[in-house]
């Protein structure tokens, strides 16, 4: 099975800064590899040494923690990924639109899958921050969502 491939180049915008760029190029390379390739070692060890931040309350704080959830997700669902749509940066703020999908057949399907719009602080080159609007799109992730959502992994907050 072959992991979707993130275009960075027809996302960039003219318009960004040079650290703007490298922002983004960060937020890209992090998505990529988590949840697209799902190579969590090369995850802990390019973005895992430092303290970040989680504002979603269903997932535990630290990179560590995003990760081990995400190792049991995708064994439940190994052709998870994410489709980029649009990136927007504002100086330390990076924002990617997706499509996340579950299964490979449903890529590219919008009945189907998450629309999710992450945000991320980037500070001297790092991930430190995250939010997250997740959307179920079909009755499945819905019921996903209901199912297993709701329990509070962080004391962060939304905001």
């Amino acid at each position: 099975m072959s992991a979707p491939k993130i275009d960075f180049a027809s996302l960039k915008k003219n318009h960004w800064s040079e650290t703007e760029q490298k922002h983004a190029a960060i937020a890209i390379d992090f998505v990529q590899s988590i949840m697209n390739d799902h190579d969590f070692e090369a995850v802990l060890s390019k973005f895992g040494n430092h303290s970040y931040i989680q504002h979603n309350p269903t997932m535990p704080d630290g990179i560590q923690g995003l990760v081990g959830y995400l190792r049991g997700f995708v064994k439940t669902f190994p052709e998870f990924s994410y489709d980029v749509k649009s990136i927007m940066v504002d100086g330390d703020l990076v924002s990617i639109h997706s499509h996340a999908t579950l299964k490979r057949k449903d890529r590219g399907n919008q009945r189907k899958g998450l629309n999710i719009k992450d945000t991320w602080r980037i500070e001297n080159g790092v991930l430190t921050e995250h939010w997250d609007a997740v959307q179920p799109i079909d009755m499945f992730m819905r019921i996903y969502g209901a199912i297993t959502g709701g329990k509070t992994l962080n004391k962060n907050g939304f905001f």
